[in-house]
């Protein structure tokens, strides 16, 4: 059995770490803060509820990143992607020999910023890094310690960088959660990245209504109507053809969600109506959520930023880029994932893809 440490106590750490002690792994979970982890640092259980259920025993919780991963072969991170640079800079003094490091999930071009990071930093341990296309639950925290799970994914892919690395995931990831899916490479990983679609757009055209009401809808099934869906359609057509460039046919989201799902419909529309793993999750009670501060500038402006690069225009991405900007007083094209801050500016398309295959 494997020894596991989760970092990121939130909705997705909280859920994980639970469902991985169900299953009988020794796990750790991590937390910076320690108002969100103080209860679980004391009784070290979790309770799931929905999809599963029951009162689970981790082996450590704490605020320590340094004993939360003493020992662990997987490192499970569990955050938002705006997190991910600080979380690398933590853990590379102490991340020991053929650790594995995993981002659930990377957006797009996570595992690119990790490994540049690591570097840095001066970390020389051999260490596998590899990110997810997505988080593997639907689930929120209702209390700390309580976690309602309300489906799992059908399937994730996953991926090293590099992909020559992929092996040790079939070794040990797929063994631990089989839904896990090995992809060729991390081209799919973070340009299939499904979130970017349905997250922003979603929510800034929801402005008033989360603002006035404090979130108190259904994101999904009341916040996508079929005009909205008609946006996201346009923003995913846009995603798909910058995807395109790597040689690589994308995941529509309307295929996504059969894929992960299960579900299908005449449209976009429809088939997120269909999900019924996206009913009762409401929307964010305020404009300034993960939404927007992580699917924007770790999302959406690397697809924009490579677009650009290599000569695709992608308007509808660029519109919402700049409206959420203005709503949150930041400028996310200077401050997301670029070409040039993962270390890919004045690279080709194949030597792209050789860096993220091989690694050189």
């Amino acid at each position: 059995m494997f020894k596991i440490c989760v970092i990121g106590a939130g909705n997705g750490g909280q859920a994980l770490a639970g469902y991985l002690s169900m299953k009988g792994y020794d796990v750790s979970l991590y937390n910076r803060s320690e108002w969100r982890i103080s209860p679980i640092i004391d009784t070290r259980k979790i309770i799931l509820e929905g999809e599963y259920s029951g009162e689970y025993e981790i082996s450590l919780a704490t605020t320590d990143i340094k004993s939360a991963i003493k020992g662990r072969e997987i490192i499970l991170v569990v955050l938002p992607a705006f997190a991910h640079r600080d979380v690398a800079e933590k853990l590379a003094p102490y991340l020991e020999d053929e650790q594995i490091v995993v981002l659930n999930p990377g957006r797009t071009g996570g595992a690119l910023e990790f490994r540049k990071v690591l570097r840095e930093k001066g970390c020389k341990k051999k260490v596998f890094i590899a990110e997810a296309q997505t988080f593997i639950f639907a689930s929120r925290c209702s209390n700390p310690g309580v976690v309602r799970i309300f489906k799992k994914k059908n399937a994730v892919p996953v991926s090293c960088l590099p992909a020559k690395d992929n092996p040790i995931l079939q070794k040990t990831l797929k063994r631990i959660i089989p839904e896990f899916e090995i992809a060729k490479n991390t081209v799919i990983t973070s340009f299939n990245n499904i979130g970017a679609v349905f997250h922003p757009a979603t929510t800034i055209l929801n402005a008033a209504r989360i603002e006035f009401t404090f979130g108190k809808f259904e994101f999904y099934f009341e916040g996508i109507s079929p005009s909205v869906a008609k946006v996201l359609e346009a923003i995913d057509d846009e995603r798909c053809k910058v995807m395109r460039v790597f040689n690589v046919e994308p995941l529509t989201a309307k295929q996504w969600l059969k894929y992960a799902y299960d579900v299908e419909g005449k449209d976009l529309y429809d088939a997120i109506h269909s999900n019924s793993g996206y009913r009762d999750i409401l929307a964010p009670t305020v404009i300034a959520n993960r939404y927007i501060l992580e699917d924007v500038p770790m999302s959406l402006v690397p697809i924009s930023s490579f677009g650009e690069y290599f000569g695709i225009p992608t308007p509808a991405i660029n519109a919402i880029i700049h409206l959420t900007s203005i709503m949150a007083g930041e400028d996310f094209f200077t401050n997301g994932r670029t070409v040039e801050s993962l270390g890919l500016y004045g690279m080709k398309v194949d030597e792209i893809i050789n860096y993220i295959e091989v690694g050189e």
